[in-house]
């Protein structure tokens, strides 16, 4: 199916149009909504889901090199005369390349009104469920696309998580995903961007949903800046020619009804149960009329999953080459749409009432501590200490750094891995917790190495060829930040200052359209960290059993 009003609105270059990225009206969220700047109107999304190689709920297959959606203005172009005969007015886009030119795409998006959310991680550089963390390369990478994307005022805000908690015993990674928005939010405070971009978390309907949003709503430490800016929830349970009640939409209205912050679905479209009605590419989405119904004076509309047509049927169009071809569900979401006329409200008139939930109490299904949280990730601590110490490491090879941190940190009851710990459970956490494992791993080497005397120092600094003495050095204001952290590592870390995004450790470089997905830093510090002092004598036991090659000097 073609139109040729869309061709013809697609040769139209970005110079054409009234509106640009630097003069589109700003969206604020205020209370439980979203309003544009100029005028203090409601702003309701109507969005769509626009990245390739994404599979349903926003996974992705590991290795995959993900195709930066906002780098090709030749593909803006052909899909936006068609996303506008959807009414739409927002993106979500999961994965971006920060060195990759973006400007053509974004003046063409602001140019037909249309503003990005964007995730901050990318396939395989994100806080992993299992093995949750908050490090440098992390830090770098969601610092690098707030970098890349803050001087667009069509650019709504950042997700610094997609459904990280998707299972029952996961709950601890949220402890590091608040973390990451604290760093953040803190990041583009330092750097004096424009105040109106948030930083938001996007769930699955996962059973602990409640918890979860209470957790990154609420605000556990005094003076800082801790909550999410707006809530993401990706929702399947409304199928076919379902219902409100049967969907539970209602429940999910009257749940986040006191919310103090806006919450839209950040993907919804289920595609399941619907042979009857043609099969997945028949969608009828009914739900619409609901979402931008009796739902608007809770929910803020919702993004579309997917625009892209794959393997999982969930796309709303066909492409190939520069042909677009319409699903059939494309026309049922177009019609559902062209009905919707949600109620506002003016900014003028709405005072925010809704405060910060308590945070959850842990339990046997909730298990971070809400109070302290891992530790700032400050990369020019990290640099500092690495400098400081007399004995480093010399090699880049991380597969090699799993026997090191075993026998170490096994040994005198763990005592030189105090400054690496991380535990969302007890919060304990050292002040390198967020440092990369070869800085982490001179850290603890170093702190093994002074405990050693004299006779045998010589040979305290190997570990079998990986480490090696070097003269230590202190700069700049890394005394300040070496004081605050503590001789063995347990003490405070200081926010960073400066500029920290760039093409360093977790910057997802890449050739202007994808980027591999394997990380510089894929090694994560020992998954033990996280639970205590029980699993080192565990580790010691298997290195001294297996013959690490060392002695207990």
């Amino acid at each position: 199916m073609r139109f040729s009003s869309v061709i013809e609105a697609a040769a139209l270059s970005a110079s054409a149009y009234a509106a640009s990225y630097d003069t589109i009206p700003e969206i604020k969220a205020y209370g439980q909504h979203f309003f544009y700047s100029n005028n203090g109107s409601q702003f309701f999304m109507k969005g769509v889901a626009y990245q390739e190689n994404f599979a349903p709920n926003g996974q992705t297959k590991p290795d995959v090199k993900y195709v930066d959606p906002l780098a090709d203005e030749s593909k803006c172009a052909r899909d936006i005369p068609y996303m506008k005969q959807l009414f739409t007015n927002v993106i979500r886009v999961y994965a971006i390349n920060p060195t990759a030119d973006h400007d053509a795409c974004m003046e063409l998006l602001a140019a037909n009104d249309i503003y990005v959310v964007a995730d901050l991680s990318e396939p395989n550089l994100s806080i992993n469920s299992d093995d949750p963390e908050w490090n440098v390369p992390l830090f770098r990478r969601y610092a690098s696309v707030v970098d890349s994307l803050q001087k667009y005022k069509n650019v709504i805000g950042f997700f610094a998580g997609n459904e990280v908690v998707e299972k029952n015993d996961q709950t601890v990674a949220t402890a590091y995903v608040k973390s990451a928005v604290r760093d953040t939010k803190a990041y583009i405070k330092s750097q004096g961007y424009r105040q109106s971009l948030g930083v938001g978390y996007a769930t699955a309907d996962v059973p602990s949903r409640d918890e979860l949003a209470h957790y990154f709503a609420c605000q556990p430490e005094d003076g800082i800046d801790t909550s999410i800016d707006f809530w993401g929830y990706n929702v399947y349970s409304w199928c076919g020619n379902s219902d409100y009640e049967a969907s539970k939409y209602g429940q999910r209205v009257e749940f986040f009804r006191d919310y103090p912050v806006p919450v839209f679905f950040a993907e919804y479209g289920c595609n399941e149960g619907i042979d009857d009605l043609g099969g997945p590419t028949h969608r009828p989405f009914t739900e619409v009329a609901v979402l931008y119904g009796n739902m608007t004076e809770v929910f803020s509309g919702g993004i579309v999953y997917q625009w892209f047509q794959s393997e999982n049927q969930y796309g709303l169009v066909d492409i190939d080459g520069d042909d677009v071809k319409p699903e059939p569900d494309f026309t049922s979401l177009r019609d559902q749409l062209l009905k919707v006329k949600p109620t506002s409200t003016a900014s003028s008139a709405y005072t925010p009432t809704n405060k910060a939930p308590a945070c959850p109490t842990q339990d046997d299904k909730w298990t971070p501590k809400a109070s302290p949280l891992p530790p700032p990730v400050n990369p020019q601590l990290c640099s500092c200490a690495a400098d400081s110490l007399t004995c480093t490491i010399d090699s880049d090879d991380e597969k090699s750094y799993g026997d090191q941190f075993s026998f170490i940190c096994g040994v005198d009851g763990g005592e030189y891995c105090k400054g690496i710990t991380r535990n969302a459970t007890t919060g304990d956490f050292g002040a390198l917790s967020g440092c990369s494992p070869k800085q982490q791993l001179a850290w603890v080497a170093n702190q093994y190495y002074m405990a050693q005397d004299d006779a045998n120092k010589a040979s305290a600094c190997d570990f079998e060829g990986v480490a090696k003495t070097q003269s230590p050095k202190t700069t700049g204001d890394c005394s300040r930040l070496l004081a605050a952290a503590g001789t063995d590592g347990g003490g405070s870390v200081i926010q960073p200052t400066g500029t920290q995004g760039g093409s360093g450790d977790g910057s997802g470089d890449g050739d202007d359209e994808s980027s591999s997905a394997a990380s510089p830093n894929s090694l994560t510090t020992p998954f033990f960290f996280n639970f205590g002092q029980a699993l080192f004598v565990a580790y010691a036991v298997t290195a001294l059993v297996s013959g690490v090659g060392m002695v207990v000097l």
